[in-house]
């Protein structure tokens, strides 16, 4: 297993990260100290505890950036499995065996359920435990601290909760630990707004320099508002009264090897540890600023390893911690040495400068924890999930109140559960979409399976075919269906063979595979016939093109079953118009329509200028095959026009000298377009867009005159009612298609 701190292709940022290391520490330390207080264990367990984690979990993990402890989420764990085994040595054995356990759970990649965590619920983890840290903290950082530093849940073991703690700052806050804890505060933003964000120095550790330094002058000056020695760290010192060596390190009771409570608490442990861990690890995945992804499984040998070792030495169950991680990163930690750091300066304190630490103000520590609460919890995090949708919202708030007013665990299995909800609502009702189709032939109903199907959208499959109206068509596409349940195929069945028919409804499927015995069956015309093409008004074809350009550009494009047109069409074609369009190869006109085989006869030429033969193309569409619709249809950024543009005014031999033969045909009705344009008087030229794109909509308008004084079989049947004629323009940017003075 690869143990190595730096990262390959990245360069260890050393001193950013034993700085960091040693704000991880000083955080860490009075964390430490308050949960094995509130977990009924010596206080040095939980030193311990923190070297291991910061040590050997740091030595093995894969993370960069999450760092290991004891952790406040197994407090009440801990104080009844001491109960239920009667006695420290006996609780260590357990502890040792859970983190045999968790090496096994990494060997059997049990680390994959990190992966089943909605991003929704891990974001409303960080933000929760912002806001708990805020709450927590504060009346520390006033000097408050009636309650145990790391405490983390609402209901304090002491009978009150986070938001008494709260109102009584008012009664008991100490005013030099509120001067200190506010400087500090005041620092730190300061500090993250100014060049000196940028500095190798952590703002965390300047705050904790400069909360030393006050309360220093404010003992040596004798002030009232001196810091007394409850309101500071408070380290076990050796070779005090009752802080030997031998009260450091304490052996398991391997006599109750036999003992199955010691194993049910063992496993207990490893399970709550493991999920804590992973779900802190997921969380401080998104804090690493370089967004590495930890392994989980080599997370879980890690925590494994520290907990087996800290059975063996006294002292406490550890789990990744989301309090230390979120200062780590904060603090500008880069590779795993931060953490490793952390640890060995816990070591040194007890070891080598308790006194020393013993002077840190508890406010200054609450000003860290509280700053890192606000960026975890920040409000741009809330306004971000709330524009996400009520889908991702809700979960994460359900996720952030759950937390705050239980713990993280509770909190994290709410928020699952409200994520589940939305996922089975959200599965009730996509097992299929409903469209409707508007066909030449008529409305045809389009429900479209999804890619599984199961009994669980049986209610809403079945509304939507109670929904579809007497006489009406509907079809059934399961061409991208993998797996359709026994009770919706029994569904399909009675509503093909019984309930529809009952009720006048053409019933059509589509795609369903060999083994549900559902074979295709099109109840419906997809393609223009005789009678189709006959029974349309002229106005139906307009309406027809319209919406199906708006499909077009809408993405909502007809489903068609292009082999059954090519069949249905073999024998005749009566389109329903007839589109004298450009050549462009951006302008396929049965695209920008949407349209299928056999509806349309496109004529294309350049700048679409009409011919004799192009009119007489026109002519046999209306006259002899009964299109109900001609249109001439332009579009922007057309190269012919531009040409015609800029040659406007060309003489002959000009021309004749670009050695393209036949342009003069070209040319000529188009540069009637552009004299016609007379509202632009400068840069008339194919720089202009706007005038480019102002000459073809007047070219449009011209070729439709021509056409009309240009065939008197077209104008009779213009004059009957037999068709009509508009002009229409495409934008090559938008797909739209503008029709010109077209009928409403």
């Amino acid at each position: 297993m690869n143990t190595s701190i730096s990262t390959p292709g990245t360069s260890p940022s050393i001193g950013r990260d034993v700085l960091a290391g040693v704000v991880v520490f000083l955080v860490a330390l009075p964390l430490c100290l308050g949960i094995a207080h509130a977990s009924g264990l010596p206080i040095i367990a939980g030193i311990l505890s923190g070297i291991i984690g910061g040590v050997v979990v740091g030595l093995f993990s894969g993370s960069h950036v999450s760092v290991s402890g004891p952790a406040a989420g197994l407090t009440a764990i801990v104080l009844s499995q001491m109960q239920i085994l009667g006695s420290f040595e006996a609780f260590l054995l357990a502890v040792s065996i859970s983190g045999v356990l968790q090496i096994v759970f990494g060997m059997l990649r049990a680390g994959a359920v990190a992966n089943y965590l909605p991003n929704n619920v891990i974001k409303g983890l960080l933000a929760a435990i912002g806001i708990i840290l805020i709450l927590k903290q504060f009346p520390h950082l006033l000097g408050h601290d009636a309650d145990y530093e790391g405490d983390m849940s609402f209901v304090q073991a002491d009978g009150r909760n986070t938001l008494t703690e709260i109102a009584d700052v008012l009664n008991s806050f100490v005013l030099g630990s509120a001067l200190i804890g506010l400087l500090c505060v005041a620092l730190m933003l300061f500090w993250n707004r100014s060049r000196l964000k940028k500095s190798l120095f952590p703002a965390p550790l300047a705050a904790v320099l400069l909360g030393v330094a006050v309360s220093e002058i404010l003992r040596m000056t004798g002030s009232s508002w001196a810091i007394e020695d409850s309101h500071l760290v408070s380290v076990p010192v050796l070779g005090t009264e009752g802080q030997g060596w031998d009260s450091i390190f304490r052996l398991p009771d391997f006599t109750q090897i036999s003992n199955p409570k010691i194993y049910m608490a063992a496993a207990t442990l490893a399970i709550v540890s493991s999920l804590e861990t992973l779900l802190n690890l997921e969380a401080t995945d998104k804090l690493d600023p370089q967004r590495r992804i930890a392994p989980p499984n080599r997370e879980l040998f890690a925590q494994g390893a520290g907990n087996m070792l800290a059975g063996f030495i006294g002292a406490m169950p550890i789990t990744s911690v989301i309090v230390r991680s979120s200062v780590n990163a904060a603090a500008g930690a880069r590779t795993r040495l931060s953490t490793i750091t952390h640890g060995v300066l816990l070591a040194g304190c007890v070891f080598l400068l308790p006194t020393v630490i013993n002077r840190i103000p508890l406010s200054a520590l609450a000003a860290i924890l509280v700053v890192t609460g606000f960026k975890l919890a920040s409000p741009e995090l809330f306004k971000q999930m709330w524009r996400d949708g009520r889908a991702q919202f809700l979960p994460f708030i359900a996720t952030v109140v759950a937390i705050v007013f239980t713990d993280l665990l509770v909190g994290v299995l709410i928020g699952l559960g409200t994520s589940l909800l939305f996922l089975l609502h959200s599965s009730l009702r996509r097992g299929m979409s409903i469209s409707r189709e508007n066909h030449a032939s008529g409305t045809v109903n389009r429900i479209e399976l999804a890619d599984q199907v199961s009994f669980l959208n049986r209610a809403a499959i079945r509304d939507a075919l109670e929904s579809i109206k007497p006489g009406e068509r509907v079809m059934l596409d399961a061409r991208t269906c993998d797996y359709i349940d026994p009770d919706i195929l029994g569904l399909i069945r009675a509503f093909r063979d019984e309930t529809g028919p009952a009720r006048g409804i053409s019933v059509s499927l589509v795609g369903f595979q060999d083994r549900y015995q559902l074979p295709d069956r099109i109840q419906y015309v997809d393609v223009t016939t005789r009678d189709v093409q006959a029974s349309l008004t002229p106005q139906r074809a307009l309406e027809l093109l319209r919406a199906g350009n708006q499909r077009f550009t809408s993405g909502h494009r007809l489903h068609r079953d292009l082999a059954r047109q090519v069949d249905a069409t073999s024998t005749g074609q009566h389109p329903i118009a007839v589109v004298l369009s450009c050549i462009d190869s951006r302008a396929p006109v049965e695209m920008l329509f949407d349209q299928g085989i056999g509806d349309v006869f496109s004529c294309r030429l350049a700048g679409n200028v009409p011919s004799r033969k192009a009119m007489a193309s026109m002519e046999f569409a209306c006259k002899v095959a009964g299109a109900k619709l001609v249109m001439v249809l332009g579009h922007t950024g057309c190269g012919a026009v531009k040409v015609a543009c800029d040659l406007a005014t060309a003489d002959a031999p000009t021309v004749a000298a670009l050695g393209l033969e036949n342009l003069p045909y070209l040319l000529e009705p188009l540069r009637e377009a552009v004299h016609l344009e007379t509202t632009i008087a400068a840069d008339r030229t194919s720089h202009n867009a706007v005038f480019v794109d102002r000459v073809a909509e007047l070219n449009v308008r011209n070729v439709i005159r021509t056409i009309k004084a240009g065939s008197s079989t077209l104008q009779s049947m213009l004059d009957s009612g037999d068709i009509i004629m508009v002009g229409a323009m495409y934008d090559v940017k938008t797909g739209i298609v503008t029709f010109l003075d077209a009928p409403d």
